[in-house]
């Protein structure tokens, strides 16, 4: 016999059928007791070992045979268990790649990927209980301690969204820790970034920052750490980074601790958890080739994984406040500005020979000896010369512009 529905969807509190664990009798005698009100529904449930919805279906059945005067030769069929439908093909395939690569994928996981992959619902109990059978169960982790802080919750949709990265040994062939970028909206759990970068500087954030925005819109505050990137030496100067988000009007908050920004750790770990057995189990070795992963991950987990705090979905979530009008999310403007504030950037003067070093190159810039000119370092490698820094209220003055090869 082929993976049964014992393996699929639904409630699993029990795993044996009714008339295979109690004789007929007994629960002939059990209802007609109840039926003669001497003993309440919950005692009767408790005693046939059944939930209260399946008890009384169980006695509507048995009073449809009494109304016919068979009440003394009914008998109570299956219900759940093995009416359900065979796996489709593949899930076995998936669940053995999965929890045979090195590390494991945990059972949720596996689970979310059969989702996700498949279109097939299937419960992380479930896929233990295969694993057990087939040989490919692995420790459960021991439950992580409870947070140390729980820090209250915004209400709006936008109103903060926590930013940080987490280094960590994505491609267990490849010892090295990667920085991965993750970001995520306080109020509804939305993950609206997630990308893992060869190094955590500022032209990473340049790439990762405005991708999120364009995707979700502008939020109104990022929760950050006290990193030299965000935190400047001077309380009234900004970063880079933070002139960048001040532009468009994006403040920063900061946080002192780890524990401030419990939301954000805790999606690191749920990172941290999955990543790594699904990189093995694939053979994806690079950032490059991890990334265009993430951003499935990602959407599945917003639209399907309920947030154990929540109750339901981030998107759920997210949606809700939008009907209640619980949202302070901008929308990514249409600046001609955008492609420059999102870049590294540093002055340049023109030399005598009225050029400027590009790379391993002196291009001419079309004006003045000894002008001072915008160096401008894009994250996707080119490179553009401005007259002058953005402005609101003016237009770029684009001198020169190398593209990216």
């Amino acid at each position: 016999m082929g993976a049964r529905g014992a393996y699929s969807r639904g409630h699993e509190k029990h795993y044996r059928q009714l008339p295979h664990r109690l004789g007929a009798p007994l629960i002939r005698e059990v209802l007609a007791t109840f039926r003669r009100g001497e003993i309440a529904a919950a005692t009767a449930a408790e005693t046939l070992g059944l939930g209260r919805t399946r008890f009384y279906e169980l006695y509507a059945d048995y009073l449809r045979a009494a109304a016919h005067h068979r009440q003394q030769h009914w008998r109570p069929g299956a219900s759940g268990g093995d009416h359900t439908p065979d796996w489709p093909a593949g899930v076995e395939t998936l669940l053995r790649k999965l929890l045979a690569a090195k590390p494991p994928a945990p059972y949720r996981f596996a689970a979310s990927e059969v989702h996700r992959r498949l279109g097939w619902k299937i419960d992380s109990a479930t896929v233990r209980r295969w694993a057990l059978e087939h040989h490919l169960a692995h420790p459960t982790p021991a439950p992580r301690p409870p947070a140390s802080l729980r820090r209250w919750q915004c209400l709006k949709i936008g109103a903060l969204w926590q930013l940080d990265a987490t280094p960590h040994r994505w491609f267990p062939a490849d010892k090295k820790n990667y920085p991965l970028l993750d970001l995520l909206d306080d109020c509804s759990r939305v993950c609206t970034g997630a990308t893992i970068y060869p190094s955590e500087n500022l032209l990473a954030y340049f790439d990762f920052l405005p991708t999120a925005f364009q995707e979700h819109g502008l939020p109104l505050e990022l929760y950050v750490d006290c990193h030299s990137l965000f935190f400047p030496q001077h309380p009234d100067a900004l970063t880079q980074l933070g002139a960048a988000l001040h532009f468009y009007g994006v403040s920063l908050r900061y946080a002192h601790t780890p524990q401030a920004k419990g939301k954000i750790e805790r999606q690191h770990l749920y990172w941290q958890g999955r990543l790594p057995a699904l990189f093995a189990a694939e053979g994806v070795s690079t950032p490059a080739a991890a990334n265009r992963l993430l951003p499935a991950l990602r959407r599945h987990r917003n639209a399907h994984e309920p947030h154990r705090e929540l109750g339901r979905t981030p998107n759920a979530a997210a949606k809700a406040a939008q009907r209640e009008n619980r949202s302070v999310l901008r929308p990514a403007p249409r600046c001609p500005w955008w492609p420059y504030v999102w870049s590294q950037r540093t002055i340049l003067k023109v030399g005598a020979d009225g050029r400027v070093p590009i790379g391993q190159q002196r291009l001419r810039a079309g004006v003045g000896v000894g002008t001072r000119v915008i160096h401008c370092q894009h994250p996707n490698g080119g490179i553009s010369i401005l007259a002058h820094e953005p402005k609101n209220g003016e237009r770029p003055a684009l001198l020169l512009q190398v593209r990216a090869t």
